[in-house]
């Protein structure tokens, strides 16, 4: 079994993909006029896509502060791992606060459209970025200074 820090960068690619697959499917929907709240069919597959990109981020999230530690008894400085941390940490609350939200609008079912269908496809596209963010500063501390990297030997 690999190493507990190994899984981390196992888990991180699902938010990843997850909040990207959302913003498209959002972003269509609002394109073709179909309502992104409710109950109905695309609003529940984005719902469903949203709790599990919340649930897969907070996992992530998780599993980082467990990296965090073990790069830290390792040596590394904690200023290096300090902004991805706070950014994937930040990222995580937001995914899950994402996935609540999109999870109370289809209980309730309220329905979204027009402007507030906008402004959800906006925010998905908000949380892409800030993935992008937070995978450019992890990709930084692996390939940059080679954080948690076993060389096999």
């Amino acid at each position: 079994m690999p190493p507990i820090e190994q899984f981390h960068p196992m888990i991180l690619h699902f938010p990843i993909v997850l909040i990207m697959i959302l913003a498209v499917h959002d972003l269509f929907g609002l394109w073709r006029g179909l309502p992104l709240g409710g109950r109905g069919t695309y609003a529940t597959v984005a719902t469903a896509i949203a709790i599990a990109a919340g649930g897969t981020a907070l996992i992530a999230a998780s599993l980082g502060d467990v990296a965090v530690d073990v790069a830290l008894q390792n040596g590394v400085s904690e200023a290096l791992v300090e902004t991805h941390e706070d950014l994937g940490s930040a990222a995580a609350a937001l995914f899950g606060l994402w996935a609540a939200l999109r999870a109370f609008v289809w209980w309730r079912p309220i329905e979204i459209s027009g402007g507030k269908a906008t402004l959800l496809a906006l925010i998905d596209i908000g949380l892409v970025l800030l993935i992008i963010v937070v995978a450019y500063f992890g990709g930084q501390l692996v390939y940059e200074h080679g954080v948690n990297v076993s060389t096999g030997m």
